[in-house]
C-alpha cells in the first residue's frame, strides 16, 4: 500500500455498505476528513484523470482500467485502475453499481450501495480484523448512483469459491469470526437502532426478498435442474422467510458481515483473513454468517468432515473473547441461517447471465452445496 505524498497513511484493520435516511460519510484513507461535493460517475468512463484530480486531489498522467470480479459479484460492476503520477497510488479498484438492471433493483432496495458507502465512513475502522482502506466512498440514496475507490488487493492470495477452502484456510476465517462477532456481541440491536447497520428482521426484507426469491425460482426452474433438496424447500421458501427471518434475529445479535463466503475473503502474506464486499452488512445472530462461509465456501465433502468442528471452533473463539454463550441454541440458529442460505443462489440468479461457464458454475456449486446442507442438517423439518 503507498501512501500519497504530503497526507497521514492510516492503517484500518477491521472492513469494507446508509441507512434509514442518514447522510453519507465520505473518508479519504490517507487524509482524515469529509470528501465535499463529490460527483459520483455513472459509468467507468466518468473515472478519469480529471475526475480523480478533482474528487481526490490527486495527480494522475494517465491511467488504464480494467474489468475484474467477472462471474463472482453480482451487485457491484469492479474495476482495477492502474495510475500513473507524482503523487498517487501506483493502481486502485474503483466499484459502482452492477451493470445488469435487476442487480441494481435488488441492491438498491436492500440498500446494499448505501451500507457498504456508509461502513467506510464508520466500522471500518474500528474492526478487529483487516479490510481494505477506501479514498472516497460515496453513494446518492435516490438515483442508486454508488462509487467506491479503494485500495488495489490483488497482490494478496484469492480462494476460488467453485473450488472450495481449504480446511487450513476455514480454520483461520472461523477465528475472524469469532474475533468480529465478539466485538460486537449483543450489541445487534442496538447498531440497527441507531442507524449503523440494518437489522436482518428489518421489514425491508420480508417486503423485497419472497419477490425477488420468487423471480430467481421462475429463471433457476426453467433454466437449470435442480438437486432434490432445493426443489423439496423452494415451493415453500418464500412464505416460510418472514418468519424465518425474525428467527435469525432472537439474540444475542452482533454486527454479521453478510456476505462471508470465500469469494469475499482474501488472505495476506501471513495467512490472516482479509474481508472485503459488505454490501450486506447488518446486525442478527453471528451464526448467520458462520452457517454462509460453512455451507457453501467448503467443498460438500470437506464440510460434511468438518461442519462441526468449526461451529465449535466459532464457539470456542467466541468464549475466549470472555463471552458465556448456548452452544446448543448457537447450533439451532446455524441450522436455520442455513436453511435461509437457499436465498443466496436463487436470488443472485436473477442478475447473472446463466449462460457464462463461471457464473453457471458458481449457482451450480452453491445449489449442490445447499443440497447436502439440506441433507444433513435436516433442514426440511425446519420449515
Amino acid at each position: 500500500m503507498e501512501a500519497v505524498a504530503g497526507t497521514h497513511e492510516t492503517k484500518v484493520l477491521g472492513g469494507e455498505a446508509g441507512l434509514f435516511g442518514l447522510t453519507p460519510i465520505y473518508r479519504y484513507s490517507f487524509r482524515k476528513g469529509v470528501v465535499v461535493g463529490a460527483q459520483i460517475p455513472g459509468v467507468i468512463g466518468d473515472v478519469d484523470v480529471a475526475w480523480l484530480k478533482s474528487e481526490l486531489g490527486w495527480n494522475v498522467d494517465s491511467m488504464e482500467v480494467q474489468q475484474i470480479g467477472a462471474g463472482i459479484g453480482v451487485s457491484s460492476a469492479l474495476y482495477r485502475c492502474v495510475l500513473k503520477g507524482p503523487n498517487c497510488p501506483s493502481s486502485v479498484v474503483v466499484k459502482l453499481p452492477a451493470l445488469d438492471e435487476a442487480a441494481v433493483f435488488t441492491s438498491t432496495m436492500l440498500r446494499m450501495y448505501i451500507r457498504e458507502a456508509n461502513f467506510f465512513g464508520s466500522l471500518c475502522n474500528e474492526m478487529p480484523v483487516e479490510v481494505p482502506v477506501a479514498y472516497l466512498a460515496k453513494v446518492d440514496e435516490e438515483t442508486s448512483r454508488f462509487v467506491v475507490v479503494m485500495e488495489d488487493l490483488g497482490g494478496l492470495r484469492v480462494v476460488d469459491q467453485n473450488v472450495g477452502i481449504s480446511i487450513e484456510d476455514a480454520r483461520a476465517v472461523i477465528d475472524a469470526a469469532a474475533t468480529l462477532h465478539a466485538k460486537w456481541w449483543d450489541r445487534g440491536d442496538e447498531m440497527a437502532q441507531n442507524g449503523t447497520t440494518i437489522s436482518l428482521g428489518d421489514p425491508i426484507y420480508p417486503a423485497v426478498l419472497p419477490f425477488v426469491f420468487g423471480e430467481g425460482w421462475e429463471k433457476l426452474t426453467k433454466e437449470m435442474q435442480l438437486p432434490a433438496g432445493i426443489l423439496e424447500i423452494g415451493p415453500r421458501f418464500s412464505e416460510r422467510l418472514p418468519s424465518l427471518l425474525q428467527s435469525l434475529v432472537a439474540g444475542p445479535n452482533t454486527l454479521c458481515h453478510g456476505d462471508f463466503r470465500a469469494d469475499n475473503i482474501l488472505f495476506n502474506s501471513d495467512n490472516e483473513p482479509v474481508l472485503i464486499d459488505f454490501q450486506l452488512l447488518g446486525s442478527g445472530t453471528g451464526a448467520y454468517d458462520v452457517a454462509y462461509f460453512i455451507t457453501q465456501s467448503l467443498t460438500k465433502e470437506d464440510a460434511s468432515k468438518y461442519e462441526r468442528e468449526l461451529f465449535d471452533r466459532w464457539i470456542a473463539g467466541l468464549q475466549g473473547e470472555g463471552l458465556v454463550v448456548d452452544a446448543e441454541d448457537l447450533w439451532l440458529q446455524y441450522r436455520r441461517c442455513a436453511l435461509f442460505c437457499l436465498a443466496y443462489p436463487v436470488i443472485a440468479s436473477r442478475g447473472m447471465d446463466l449462460n457464462n461457464d463461471r457464473e453457471r458454475t458458481l449457482i451450480e456449486m452453491m445449489n449442490e452445496r445447499f443440497d447436502r446442507a439440506v441433507r444433513e442438517l435436516n433442514l426440511a423439518e425446519l420449515m
